[in-house]
C-alpha cells in the first residue's frame, strides 16, 4: 500500500517537473509514534499514530483497532490523508492511528481501556489544533467518546474538537452517516454535468450493500429519478434486473439484516456477488472492497465510468489497462472524501461551541466537494492527465504552497 501510494504521488509529481529532493519531501512523514500500551490483563498491544503533513492544518485521520495493523500501512494512510484532505482543499493534513489487536476477542471493558491509554500514550501529540483523530475500521463514536473524554480529564480542554466522529450526543455532527454516500453522487453527478450527460437515462451497478452504498443509492432516488439501479451486491448475491430495481425493497432487506442471496423480488436474477463487476451499465459503483477490480477480473468490466467510494477498490496495475479501454475512473480520493469533509465541519461546530442542523451540513459539504471535483476536471484536461493523478496534481500545488 505504501508504495502504491508513493508510486500515485510520484507520477503527479513528475507532471509538474519537481526535483527529487521535492518529492522526498513531499512523501516524508514529519512524526512517527509507536509505542506499547500495556492492558491490566497483562497483555502488551503494538500502537501507532504517523502525522504525514501539518503544512496546512492539523493532522486529520482515523484510529483502527485490528490484528494486522502495521507500521508500513499507517504510514500509506497517513500519507494518502494528507493528499485527500489538499485535493478537496480543506484545511487539515494528515494522519493514521492504529492498535494491534482483534476487539471482537475483547470485552467491552478492554476496548475502552485500550481506548483510553492509547489516548494517554499520544496526550501531548494530539489536540484540536494539532492532531485530531476520526474513527476506521473496528472503531466508533462510542470508543471516540472514551478518547474524548480522557483526552478532557488529561488536559482540561472542553471543545471536544480534539477528536471528529463522537456520537451525536458527544459533539458528533448530524449527517456524518450519509457524508460518504451522499458526497459521491455529488461527485458523480457533477462529472456527469461536466460532460453534458447528467441528464441521460443512465444505468448503475452498485458493488456493496453498507452505509456507503445506501446513502449514494438514496441520494439518486431522491434527486435523478432518470438514472435507474440495474444491479446491486453484497457477499452473498448480486441482484439483477435490466429494466431497473426495486431498490427500496432491497435497501429495506438490508436494514433487516437479510442478505441478497435471499431476494425474492419478481423477475429479478439472483447471480454470485462477484457477478455485478461484468454486468454491462454506464457506471459501475465501489462502495465495498479494496482490489475489487484487479487482474483476474478486469477484462469483464463492460462499465464506461467506475466510482470509487471504497478505498482503493480498482487496483493500480490495471488502471492504465482500463482507460486504454476508454474507461473512466473516478478516483477515491475526491470521490470518497465526503466523510473526511463532514469530519471537518464537525471540528469546526466544535471549535465555534455549535451544533448545526442535517441540511447545513450536507449543503457546507456540497460547497467543498463539487468545487473540487471542478477543480480536478480542469486539471484533467488541461494536463491531459486522467482523474487521479489530476488530483493528486491539484493536492501537491496545494502542499507546495502551504
Amino acid at each position: 500500500m505504501l508504495e502504491t501510494a508513493h508510486d500515485e504521488i510520484k507520477k503527479a509529481a513528475k507532471k509538474l517537473q519537481l526535483t527529487d529532493q521535492d518529492i522526498d519531501e513531499l512523501l516524508k512523514v514529519e512524526h512517527e509514534h509507536q509505542f506499547k500500551i500495556e492492558l491490566d490483563s497483562g497483555k502488551t498491544l503494538g500502537a501507532f499514530r504517523m502525522q504525514h503533513s501539518s503544512k496546512r492544518g492539523p493532522y486529520k485521520g482515523g484510529i483502527r483497532f485490528h490484528p494486522d495493523v502495521d507500521l508500513d500501512e499507517v504510514k500509506a494512510l497517513a500519507t494518502l490523508m494528507s493528499f485527500k484532505t489538499a485535493a478537496v482543499n480543506i484545511p487539515m493534513g494528515g494522519g493514521k492511528g492504529g492498535v494491534v489487536v482483534n476487539p471482537r476477542e475483547l470485552s467491552k471493558e478492554e476496548v475502552e481501556e485500550i481506548a483510553r491509554k492509547y489516548v494517554r500514550g499520544l496526550q501531548e501529540h494530539l489536540g484540536p489544533q494539532t492532531d485530531v483523530p476520526a474513527p476506521d475500521v473496528n472503531t466508533n463514536g462510542e470508543i471516540i467518546d472514551w478518547m474524548v473524554d480522557e483526552y478532557s480529564k488529561l488536559t482540561g480542554d472542553e471543545t471536544k474538537a480534539s477528536f471528529t466522529g463522537k456520537t451525536i450526543a458527544n459533539g458528533g455532527s448530524e449527517g456524518r452517516i450519509q457524508a460518504t454516500g451522499y458526497g459521491g453522487y455529488l461527485v458523480v453527478n457533477e462529472l456527469l454535468e461536466q460532460m453534458g450527460r447528467a441528464d441521460e437515462e443512465l444505468t448503475f451497478a452498485v458493488q456493496g450493500a453498507g452505509n456507503v452504498a445506501e446513502y449514494f443509492v438514496r441520494s439518486v432516488l431522491d434527486k435523478r429519478p432518470n438514472w435507474k439501479f440495474i444491479a446491486i451486491s453484497d457477499s452473498s448475491a448480486t441482484v439483477y434486473r435490466k429494466d431497473g430495481l426495486d431498490m427500496h425493497s432491497l435497501l429495506a432487506l438490508k436494514e433487516g439484516k437479510g442478505r441478497f442471496s435471499d431476494y425474492e423480488g419478481g423477475d429479478a436474477e439472483v447471480r454470485s456477488s462477484y457477478a455485478i463487476i461484468g454486468l454491462e451499465c454506464d457506471v459501475l459503483v465501489l462502495a465495498a472492497l479494496g482490489d475489487a477490480v484487479n487482474e483476474g477480473n478486469q477484462d469483464q468490466v463492460k462499465a464506461s465510468m467506475i466510482l470509487e467510494l471504497a478505498n482503493g477498490p480498482v487496483d493500480s496495475d490495471v488502471m492504465e489497462e482500463l482507460e486504454w479501454r476508454d474507461i473512466s475512473i473516478i478516483p477515491d480520493i475526491v470521490a470518497n472524501a465526503g466523510g473526511v469533509i463532514v469530519s471537518y465541519l464537525e471540528w469546526q461546530q466544535n471549535l465555534d461551541g455549535e451544533h448545526w442542523p442535517e441540511d447545513t451540513v450536507l449543503r457546507k459539504l456540497e460547497d467543498i466537494i463539487v468545487p473540487a471535483t471542478r477543480d480536478m476536471v480542469t486539471t484533467s484536461r488541461k494536463e491531459n492527465v486522467n482523474l487521479k493523478t489530476a488530483a493528486f496534481i491539484n493536492a501537491i500545488k496545494r502542499l507546495k504552497n502551504a
